[in-house]
């Protein structure tokens, strides 16, 4: 089984040893460095799931590969570059590396996620020494495999779910690795927006490498030591913010509702959350066993919800660097749904993910009940088009969607947010029409999706979806079919989900969460999210509350 421990400093230094505003600036401008790195990213991109959806990441490593600081994007991203920077800095010496390297990783057996996800890492250089590494990391439009966007729902190994890269060197002295890019546009349906989005990625690491030499022109030992001092002054203030936490031992169990292949069984997820002297450790036995559909997840998973959830619950002005996730450790049964043997299949992995931080979530709200608020909606749901216009050109587009989040013990929920580690927008209609022959007919409030209480939870959204062109392959992912979202404090659960497609023959097909379908011409698919759980008992709630919920629509008078 896997074990992720906790890393404590091996030196300590004497807060009054550093400058406490030059701390402070450097903090602010490598923060300042990731955000550039990922506006870039985003602006560069080429396809609508990353410049529209935000679906991309970026970040700064030590020369050592432990976080240094990041943008303000994707949890499940922020943490899984941890492991693939550790695999990165194994497999290719950093005595080796040149100035201008970039190298490639999105295998999820050597620390990568899921295949969308592609992670590229520059070295930085100042002099001939490697100072840090600047990360991207972005969901790629499509990877090959089984269906169009390369998360089919009913894949059962690996292989099936497209092109595995293991740790390459992607570009040298200026130029690409050609094989490496033909061996990519030849497996992928929509290459010159793969290309695009690459280098996309290049830019963005461009970025933080330029302006990272430009903070060494101090000297390169003074940048490293106050690299050092970061890390360990976020390492002091996360240690004693779970020392003010209740020590105990937490524990949670939820659901997802299936893996798409067996969608009469539904996947089990518990942890026993433990907080003691400033260490957090969670263990996932009874957790069910790895699952024959995709929904596995990797080590690098878990640990990017874990490091997610310690930053929910310290405080929000501590630097998020790797001192914040020296804390942690992990215990994950091989063989289980959080640490999978190869090749188990591993594209539907956010789902689980989300499952693995609402879990942890849960648990720590005994201990923490005015600071968690109640469950929320737990689905990013996600579909996936492709086929040919009618002229013949292929398109394959994404579409990310939340629902509501939990409400607190001192507001109601948000209304149709991506909440905990993903973080990425829904599609807006004109992009989705623009990019395939798709009509969006009806994006709304879903009313009484919210569940009820002192504070209400979070409503989900409606969104109708008509086919255009014949033979349209759809992946549907989502979550909350089958398990509502519960409340907290006496509230009441939030609205399970529903996804309802209308054939034009006048056939009504229910979608069981999971569904591969090809839609024709005059169908339509319509979705409806999860609401978030209620807070507190709903007789507590204040009428006028109520009858602002009716006036916005959020609830109806029944």
């Amino acid at each position: 089984m896997t074990e992720v421990k906790d890393h404590t400093t091996a030196h300590a230094v004497d807060d009054a040893a550093f400058d406490a505003v030059a701390i402070e600036v450097a903090r602010h401008k490598l923060e300042g460095i990731a955000e550039e790195m990922q506006q870039t990213l985003l602006r560069s991109s080429f396809s609508p799931i990353a410049k529209e959806g935000l679906d991309a990441s970026a970040c700064l490593f030590t020369a050592e590969g432990e976080t240094l600081a990041q943008s303000r994007s994707i949890p499940i991203h922020l943490g899984t570059l941890i492991p693939v920077m550790k695999e990165i800095i194994n497999t290719f010496p950093v005595d080796e590396m040149r100035e201008g390297d970039a190298y490639i990783l999105n295998e999820p057996y050597q620390g990568g996620t899921h295949l969308p996800d592609i992670a590229i890492v520059t070295p930085v250089f100042a002099g001939v020494r490697i100072i840090a590494f600047a990360a991207t990391m972005m969901h790629h439009q499509d990877v090959g495999g089984l269906s169009p966007g390369s998360v089919p729902t009913n894949a059962t190994e690996i292989f099936q779910e497209g092109l595995r890269i293991p740790p390459l060197l992607l570009f040298r002295d200026g130029k690409f690795n050609e094989t490496l890019i033909e061996i990519i546009r030849k497996n992928v349906r929509i290459p010159e927006t793969s290309m695009g989005d690459l280098n996309a990625q290049l830019a963005a690491c461009k970025v933080g490498m330029r302006r990272l030499k430009e903070m060494a022109s101090v000297g390169e030992n003074q940048m490293i030591s106050i690299f050092a001092e970061l890390l360990r002054r976020s390492e002091k203030l996360t240690r004693a913010a779970l020392a003010r936490i209740p020590d105990g031992t937490y524990h949670y169990t939820d659901f997802n509702d299936n893996d798409g292949i067996d969608l009469d069984k539904p996947i089990q997820f518990t942890v026993a959350v433990t907080i003691k002297a400033g260490t957090f450790h969670c263990d996932f036995t009874g957790t069910s066993p790895q699952v024959r559909g995709p929904f596995n997840c990797v080590p690098s998973g878990t640990l990017a919800a874990a490091c997610y959830a310690i930053r929910a619950v310290t405080d929000p002005d501590t630097m998020t660097n790797a001192g914040c996730f020296r804390p942690i450790s992990l215990h994950l049964p091989e063989g289980s749904i959080v640490n999978p043997t190869e090749p188990a299949p591993v594209n539907a992995r956010t789902a689980t993910i989300k499952r693995i931080a609402g879990v942890i979530l849960g648990a720590l709200r005994q201990a923490l009940p005015d600071t968690i608020p109640a469950d929320d909606c737990g689905e990013m749901l996600a579909l996936m088009f492709g086929g040919k216009w009618p002229g013949g050109k292929t398109f394959v587009i994404g579409e990310l969607i939340g629902g509501g989040s939990g409400a607190s013990t001192r507001s109601d929920g948000v209304d149709v947010i991506e909440t905990d580690v993903t973080n990425c927008m829904n599609l807006p209609a004109e992009s989705m029409e623009m990019e395939a022959p798709i009509r969006v007919h009806q994006i709304a409030l879903r009313n009484d999706s919210g569940g009820d209480g002192e504070f209400r939870g979070g409503v989900g959204l409606i969104k109708e979806y008509a086919v255009l062109a014949d033979e349209v392959r759809v992946t549907h992912r989502g979550e909350r079919h089958f398990f509502a979202p519960s409340g907290a404090n006496g509230g009441s659960p939030g609205a399970m989900a529903k996804s309802v497609i209308y054939r034009k023959s006048g056939e009504e097909i229910t979608i069981p969460s999971k569904l591969m379908e090809t839609l024709k011409m005059g169908d339509r698919l319509v979705i409806t999210t999860a609401g978030g759980g209620g807070n507190g008992d709903p007789v507590d709630r204040a009428e006028i509350a109520r009858q602002l919920d009716e006036l916005d629509g959020k609830v109806t008078a029944a």
